[in-house]
């Protein structure tokens, strides 16, 4: 009997599959953040955020909801002035339930008070499931590696030392789940708060 010729699929591998959905992700997170500019004084495009935020978790072992949700955890919130404002039902409808539901979980509720908002960040974080935890924990990263390098304009001494206090009452919460991004967040929390001593 001859010798078959090795089966052709059409079908991607695991690893092909995977990549398409987070480049599909990065890609739908950059048309949803085409006109939005980061709050530092450098105004950086504001999807390097949410891209830093997804490589931070990929590096650090995260599964693939949390870095999917990493690259869409600001489209809700971001777009609630946009002409076409991103919605729950339409990350269910593009992404799934189970992605969607972990941007649900890092997703402020805007309608409320700043103050109230940052409060009940600290209060929920220990509630959260494991992979909106690892988000969170990353977001912050990235959030005070910003607040060091590149503050929002008109953001003093002080309210820079509070944000990164307010961020390691956040984080004490979300603890537990990787501890790669505990360390990381550790070291970069130490970095932060050494650098604002140094202006002091």
């Amino acid at each position: 009997m001859d010798d078959l010729p090795p089966r052709q699929t059409t079908e991607p591998d695991q690893a092909e599959a995977a990549m398409a959905r987070l480049l599909r992700a990065a890609t739908f997170a950059a048309r949803v953040h085409a006109t939005h500019r980061r709050k530092g004084s450098s105004a950086e495009p504001y999807v390097n955020h949410v891209l830093e935020v997804a490589q931070i978790l990929a590096a650090h072992g995260a599964p693939e909801e949390a870095i999917l949700a990493g690259l869409l955890h600001d489209t809700v919130e971001d777009s609630d002035r946009d002409p076409e404002p991103i919605t729950h039902e339409r990350l269910v409808l593009e992404f799934g339930a189970l992605v969607a539901g972990v941007v649900a979980e890092a997703t402020d509720d805007k309608s409320l008070p700043k103050e109230v908002r940052k409060a009940l960040q600290v209060r929920q974080a220990a509630k959260k499931t494991d992979a909106a935890k690892m988000l969170k924990l990353a977001d912050k990263i990235s959030n005070l590696r910003a607040i060091a390098a590149s503050p929002p304009a008109g953001w003093d001494h002080a309210r820079r030392l509070e944000y990164v206090g307010w961020a390691g009452r956040v984080a004490a919460g979300l603890r537990g789940v990787n501890p790669a991004l505990d360390a990381l967040f550790d070291a970069t929390y130490r970095d932060a708060v050494a650098r604002l001593a140094q202006e002091a």
